[in-house]
């Protein structure tokens, strides 16, 4: 099984740049660059922050640039984004609860796809609702390997301007995670950087966004911007083997 994940597009108003970046532009190169050489994958995961401004005009230029590709892609909500503006232009994303949240069952595993938005807060939650469908889609699961995807980090990453805008109440997440007892990795975004470890022992992957990134500072409590490349990752999953590359994808040119 072959997934691919990206996160934190940030699509302005289309012919606006952001951050003297055009955040369209790459996205639609990094989408090129995926369905250049992974047009094999399973699935393409965008883990949120569709938008900066979670206005309708950036939810039709993403819609847009989505129907010029084949690839099979599951959107995610992030802090930026706006959830009914979202819906306008992809109703079929939105399950019957109204939330943005979903599965992907594969060979090898299953991919749960989950929505942290709370709308106005830069911090992530997992109302009641979501904590009970993310329970019923880890028990459906059985002894399955399992893959979760979500926006916000739930754990710490030790940079203190990123650790105070995470998940909140992180503990009733880890709770259903133990539980099910068969999580094997969980992927994010949010902070825009490229981070790995393990949270109370499951795996985790966070990516840099596909426009801006936020500097390594290990002691300032503001974040602060720089401009690594983008990337985006290749997941591979075997049985009981998994095996992750990232790929610096080629952009345009900054303002």
């Amino acid at each position: 099984m072959k997934f691919v994940h990206l996160s934190d597009a940030h699509l302005v108003t289309p012919g606006e740049w952001l951050l003297g970046l055009d955040p369209l532009a790459r996205l639609e190169a990094c989408l090129a660059d995926i369905e250049r050489h992974h047009a094999d994958a399973a699935v393409v995961v965008i883990t949120g922050d569709l938008s900066e401004t979670g206005t309708p005009d950036t939810y039709r230029s993403l819609r847009a640039a989505l129907s010029r590709t084949q690839l099979p892609i599951r959107l995610l909500m992030g802090n930026h984004d706006n959830r009914e503006a979202f819906a306008q232009q992809f109703p079929e994303s939105v399950a019957t609860d109204g939330f943005i949240h979903s599965i992907f069952d594969g060979p090898d595993g299953r991919l749960i796809f989950l929505d942290t938005l709370d709308q106005g807060q830069v911090t992530g939650k997992l109302c009641p609702l979501r904590l009970a469908w993310l329970s019923e889609r880890l028990d459906e699961a059985k002894d399955r390997p399992v893959y979760l995807f979500m926006h916000h980090p739930a754990g710490r990453v030790h940079l203190p301007a990123l650790d105070s805008i995470g998940l909140s109440s992180p503990e009733v997440f880890f709770e259903a995670v133990r539980r099910h007892g068969n999580v094997r990795h969980i992927f994010a975004g949010h902070l825009h950087r490229l981070v790995t470890g393990r949270w109370q022992g499951v795996p985790f992957t966070i990516l840099r966004s596909t426009n801006h990134q936020t500097a390594l500072d290990f002691v300032s409590e503001r974040t602060s911007s720089s401009f690594e490349p983008p990337l985006y990752s290749i997941v591979l999953i075997e049985g009981e083997d998994m095996v992750m590359h990232f790929h610096e994808f080629p952009t345009g040119a900054a303002a």
